[in-house]
């Protein structure tokens, strides 16, 4: 692994206070920083404009990469792993930083040590390192583990294979796009490891944020999940389960969003056929080793690479 280097992609849209202090996070890693990739979705003004000067240990190492058309974070992402010159990457949201510079080694031996693991999920924690609750984490346990799924604000991913399984579903636009890549994921047979001791910082920048977008692209892209990728009988059960979600979440959260539930109808109705012309079920086992993983919560066991 000496020899290795990380990509570091952020996807940003007018929140350059918040990344400037990712940037200058990476200071902390900068001897595994090969490279660094910002993705401006449409920032107004660019963020090249408001920035301000990075570290200059990244001097010939940042690319900024303007975005048109507020294409959105998961269009970001795919960009930077298209644009990546190396096999790991480091993917941040620009409201996260790097707080313990072992944390980030630690999760990246893991993954390129181990050919078998296709992403690696980091815990999420406070500015000053303290964790969120397990219930807001890839996995409640504190022991490293095989989870079904990463959180995307801090994940690392295998370039190769994000790129053979064709990347984040494009059509997602907004949120939801890591459970979606995962099972595709555990389908190829690829694992995904949760380092409980990765702790990354996440302090969510209210820039951008809308609880009634979040509820709508959530129930309609895990709807949009099911019938890409889910055995007919299967889909015919669950899509009717997801969309009585969106109403159940509403309720709790206290959300005011008129028109959100014919909102998700209309979407999924207009799409279905580009959908269903892309549609390639996983395999049974994929969804039974899916429900495995949240349900016993296995522990990781390291399988070295061979010369």
């Amino acid at each position: 692994m000496a020899t290795e280097l990380l990509t570091v992609g952020i996807a940003t849209r007018n929140r350059p206070q918040s990344l400037r202090r990712c940037l200058e996070s990476l200071v902390l890693i900068q001897d595994l920083v090969g490279e660094v990739i910002i993705v401006d979705d449409t920032s107004n003004p660019p963020i090249g404009e408001s920035l301000g000067p990075v570290p200059p240990i990244f001097a010939g190492k940042l690319r900024i990469v303007e975005q048109l058309g507020r294409e959105g974070p998961i269009v970001a992402r795919n960009t930077m792993m298209r644009l990546a010159r190396n096999e790991h990457a480091l993917l941040l949201d620009d409201d996260a930083f790097v707080i313990d510079p072992e944390s980030v080694r630690r999760a990246f031996q893991v993954q390129a040590e181990n050919p078998n693991v296709g992403a690696v999920a980091c815990a999420q924690a406070e500015a000053n390192g303290s964790p969120w609750p397990p219930a807001m984490q890839p996995s409640p346990v504190e022991y490293i583990c095989y989870v079904g799924a990463y959180i995307g604000f801090a994940h690392l991913l295998r370039r190769s294979v994000f790129l053979q399984l064709g990347g984040y579903r494009e059509s997602f636009h907004f949120y939801a796009e890591e459970k979606e890549y995962c099972l595709r994921l555990l389908n190829a047979g690829y694992d995904v490891v949760y380092l409980p001791d990765a702790r990354v910082a996440h302090v969510p920048d209210p820039s951008g944020r809308s609880q009634s977008r979040y509820l709508r692209q959530v129930v309609r892209n895990d709807c949009l999940g099911a019938l890409y990728n889910e055995p007919l009988p299967m889909l015919i059960v669950t899509v009717p389960v997801r969309l009585t979600r969106y109403l159940r979440m509403r309720r709790h959260g206290g959300a005011d969003d008129p028109g959100g539930f014919r909102w998700i109808l209309g979407e999924l109705i207009r799409t279905l056929p580009a959908v269903w012309q892309d549609r390639k079920p996983v395999r049974w086992a994929s969804f039974r080793r899916w429900r495995r993983l949240r349900r016993e919560k296995p522990a990781f066991v390291p399988r070295p690479a061979t010369s």
